[in-house]
């Protein structure tokens, strides 16, 4: 397979230079160079932007609500638990409308991979501040500057032990590819999140903003809790992409017993007796 088989006969309508460009295609890229077919993976979508996305991908699709990919994700993922799912999202409904499914996916380590375009603004709908605007930051609903402290994404999948916690950047395709590969590969929850400008609404923090403090790690094994922890502290100074944390443990759908077998899709339910869930509620 190559990228371009992945995309869908829509082209993409984004602003000329936003970031989602750059991740649209290193999800390609991460397809092709596992050579899976566009009916052997489901991509999930959230609302906004990066949502659009389910318009320029051709292979299974859902556009969930605002904030609910992650959930619709995990629901799939337990039908057909060897089938590969990517949720993909913003800050805003990742990491705001959707964060509490942010955290219980973590928590269960559900075998998903979580893309999140993170660009500190809930740009379709033209600039107000997501939960990742560093305070001060003055946008649309903000005129007087952000008030709160941002949320940490990164500190809080390590936190609840998320089996994969990575960052990409939207200008280096080649390294995103690599990430959302490895990603992917890793039996647990994936969260990979990616620094990505908006030309468009967040005019302060252009590439140039970026590429004055993005560096990566040299490795993709991972880092301690504190080591990771420790990079982290130096934002908004210092921005540390890479593979920043992996854990041990195991799989939320390696401890069913029910899914020992065979996925969930493929299991008969005629020899399924609901008789006493029915009588309970009489």
């Amino acid at each position: 397979m190559k990228s371009t088989d992945y995309s869908s006969r829509i082209a993409p309508t984004w602003c000329p230079g936003c970031g989602n460009f750059a991740i649209w295609e290193a999800i390609k890229n991460a397809l092709a160079q596992q050579n899976l077919s566009k009916d052997e993976m489901l991509l999930v979508y959230d609302i906004g932007c990066s949502g659009n996305m389910t318009d320029f991908l051709n292979p299974y699709g859902i556009h969930a609500l605002h904030g609910r990919a992650i959930p619709v994700a995990v629901g799939a993922h337990l039908a057909h638990h060897q089938f590969p799912i990517m949720a993909v999202g913003g800050d805003g409904g990742i990491y705001g409308e959707g964060v509490e499914h942010l955290i219980e996916a973590c928590r269960g380590n559900f075998d998903i991979t979580v893309l999140v375009h993170n660009n500190t603004l809930y740009s379709l709908t033209t600039g107000q501040r997501s939960p990742t605007a560093q305070k001060g930051k003055k946008t649309k609903s903000t005129p007087y500057g952000v008030i709160e402290i941002p949320f940490e994404p990164l500190k809080t999948a390590i936190i609840h032990d998320a089996g994969f916690v990575a960052r990409g950047f939207a200008a280096d395709i080649p390294y995103l590819t690599q990430l959302i590969v490895a990603g992917m590969k890793h039996e647990g929850l994936a969260l990979i999140d990616v620094l990505q400008p908006c030309p468009t609404f967040n005019k302060d923090m252009p590439y140039s903003w970026y590429q004055e403090r993005v560096y990566k790690l040299n490795e993709m094994n991972g880092l301690s809790r504190d080591e990771a922890f420790k990079l982290l502290d130096e934002e908004p100074r210092r921005l540390v992409t890479g593979v920043l944390y992996r854990s041990q443990r195991a799989a939320y759908h390696r401890q069913l017993p029910q899914l020992k077998e065979k996925p969930l899709l493929f299991q008969s339910i005629e020899n399924i007796d609901i008789s006493n869930l029915v009588q309970s509620f009489k």
